[in-house]
């Protein structure tokens, strides 16, 4: 039974294929368009896992959907009348009805099966079902309490429920447009960051701020705790999200995000920073403050959820569960034991969700055993990558070929002499963040490695940290809190005596945003910091992704022209080094 799961017309759209079960492959229509969170029919993902798996379309026995336009109907048509909105506005924006009710001829047609019979039949699994499915069903919890959170899908902003074996239980939910990530959104919005996925922007520069008491309480008069364990947002503080127009996408698929926060809420906070505005000290503590006031949120809602069903183990998902830095306080702030967050998160794991959801939910087919699903996208053999170097033009370039023990060795000099490498191998990673597959790699001793790298590469925000990849043996080491943490979901404290030997990937704040490497799921990448280790005295590596202001690579191409344009010193392609002549 083939199963090809799909988050369609939305930001971050993407594609996966199981098998009886099994993942063959996922991956996101972003890093094959090279547009950013890519909204629309991810026509490219399809094909990729089409390809992955050996079959045609027409042998796909069910397609999955991550939304449901049945949902909810009865508050669309009650939110409809309260805002004289049109009905087909609301019905296009919150389910994007019209594409997923005809997504099955609209693949079939993209994909040239024009009248083709289809055998597949479409299930619509509800957006937050979706997220739930995404993380429980990957978790290493055979029953587990799922809190779900971001900012809208089919009419819902929050749901809560319960996970058993192979069956999902929703408790209860919150509607739009009352809604943690749009809560978060305003603010990020208002701090001069107002591109769609922003949000990260806004928890980086927290640290650099101050939570303060009279800031936060105005801020909670934005977002109110209810006694039932949920919250809700005065609207009088939200402009377009409350007569339904919150976005949009541009002639190249690129979602657009309007401005959110209303006239009201500038008569609370003052005149927003524009873009290019220098940051303030009050900017900062604002953000900080925002950051606090939305942990508290997730706690209270978390404990409740606790004290509702007695169970010790948590999965958090949906676009709210990216923020790294709440994840790592949930455990220590709440009755729950163990935290799972999965590594697609956000809206593009939906597509798994929806597969997983109907295969063990619906279908009542049991669970696999728990195994690390990061590494999912498209990867490429040394043949391949060999004979696509011969086609490109690199002279001024040292271009070689590595036996594996040799190659490790030369990267990890390359990394102790201060290069910035480009390091791509294996299958690509699937969700917004590099996990040693697709990543920039340097020595985390530099006092200079930041400044390096947005120098010759990233050109981003210096408030913006980098993060730790460290053997997960020697995690207590370095970290406070001990915990498997492979997706990098969690930021943890770092050892006041270690930071100053890892200044490159510790926070203003005194903390990492950690990725444990175990050498049973990521081989490579754990070998390779182990002989860095050796050479350095360090078990850590700077891990960025392998991007200058675009989707993560996806090929060797990308790869190279990335390396190309850049001022990165080494760039590793499965076992080929190129490198520009005169490196040590």
């Amino acid at each position: 039974m083939y199963t090809l799961g799909i988050n369609a017309y939305h930001g971050d759209a993407s594609a996966c294929i199981y098998k009886d079960g099994k993942l063959i492959a996922a991956t996101e229509e972003e890093r094959i368009r090279r547009v950013k969170h890519w909204a629309g029919l991810p026509t490219e993902a399809v094909k990729f896992c089409l390809e992955e798996a050996g079959i045609q379309l027409d042998e796909v026995d069910v397609i999955t959907v991550s939304r449901n336009p049945w949902a909810k109907v009865a508050h669309k048509i009650m939110f409809t009348l309260k805002n004289r909105t049109s009905l087909s506005s609301i019905k296009k924006k919150a389910t994007h009805i019209g594409g997923v009710k005809t997504i099955k001829a609209d693949v079939a047609h993209a994909l040239g099966y024009n009248g083709t019979p289809m055998k597949a039949k479409v299930k619509f699994i509800e957006h937050h079902r979706s997220h739930m499915a995404s993380a429980f069903f990957v978790s290493p919890f055979e029953e587990s309490a799922i809190l779900s959170v971001d900012g809208m899908g089919d009419f819902t902003s929050t749901m809560r429920g319960t996970g058993k074996g192979n069956k999902i239980s929703v408790i209860d939910s919150v509607t739009f447009p009352h809604s943690v990530g749009y809560f978060y959104t305003c603010f990020t919005q208002f701090l001069g960051f107002p591109n769609f996925g922003d949000e990260y922007k806004m928890m980086g520069l927290s640290p650099y701020g101050t939570p303060d008491e009279a800031l936060m309480k105005k801020i909670r008069q934005f977002i109110k705790l209810k006694k039932n364990g949920l919250f809700e947002l005065d609207l009088k503080y939200l402009n377009r999200a409350r007569q339904g127009d919150w976005s949009s996408v541009d002639e190249n698929g690129r979602p657009i995000i309007k401005l959110k926060y209303s006239d009201y809420f500038i008569s609370k906070f003052g005149p927003p920073r524009k873009k290019d505005e220098p940051l303030a000290q009050a900017h900062m503590d604002l953000a900080a403050s925002v950051q606090r006031v939305c942990e508290e949120v997730i706690f209270h809602m978390a404990e409740d959820l606790y004290k509702k069903t007695g169970l010790k183990n948590l999965c958090i998902t949906g676009g709210v569960a990216q923020n790294s830095v709440a994840n790592g306080k949930v455990i220590e702030n709440t009755s729950f034991e163990n935290l799972f967050v999965p590594p697609a998160g956000h809206d593009g794991g939906t597509s798994v969700g929806s597969a997983l959801f109907h295969y063990h939910h619906d279908l009542n087919h049991p669970r696999s055993p728990f195994s690390h699903q990061a590494f999912t996208g498209a990867v490429f053999t040394n043949d391949e990558i060999e004979a696509y170097l011969k086609t490109r033009d690199l002279n001024g370039f040292s271009v070689k070929k590595y036996a594996e023990d040799e190659l490790f060795e030369v990267v990890a000099n390359g990394l102790v002499n201060g290069c910035v490498v480009g390091w791509y191998q294996g299958r690509a990673e699937f969700g917004p963040r590099a996990l040693g597959n697709r990543s920039i790699i340097v020595d985390p001793s530099r006092e200079d490695a930041k400044e390096l790298l947005n120098s010759k590469i990233k050109r981003r925000e210096s408030f913006r940290p980098f993060a730790p990849s460290i053997l997960k043996e020697a995690t207590g080491e370095y970290f406070e809190q001990v915990d498997d943490v492979p997706y990098m979901e969690k930021v943890y404290k770092i050892k006041k005596e270690k930071r100053a030997s890892i200044p490159a990937v510790t926070h203003v704040d005194g903390t990492g945003r950690l990725q444990t490497v175990s050498k049973k799921d990521a081989p490579r990448y754990h070998r390779l910091i182990s002989t860095f280790y050796k050479k350095s005295g360090v078990p850590i590596l700077l891990n960025t992704s392998f991007n200058e202001n675009e989707p993560i690579v996806n090929t060797p191409e990308h790869a190279l022209e990335c390396f190309l344009r850049t001022k990165m010193d080494m760039l590793v392609l499965e076992n080929f080094v190129v490198s520009r002549r005169g490196l040590k």
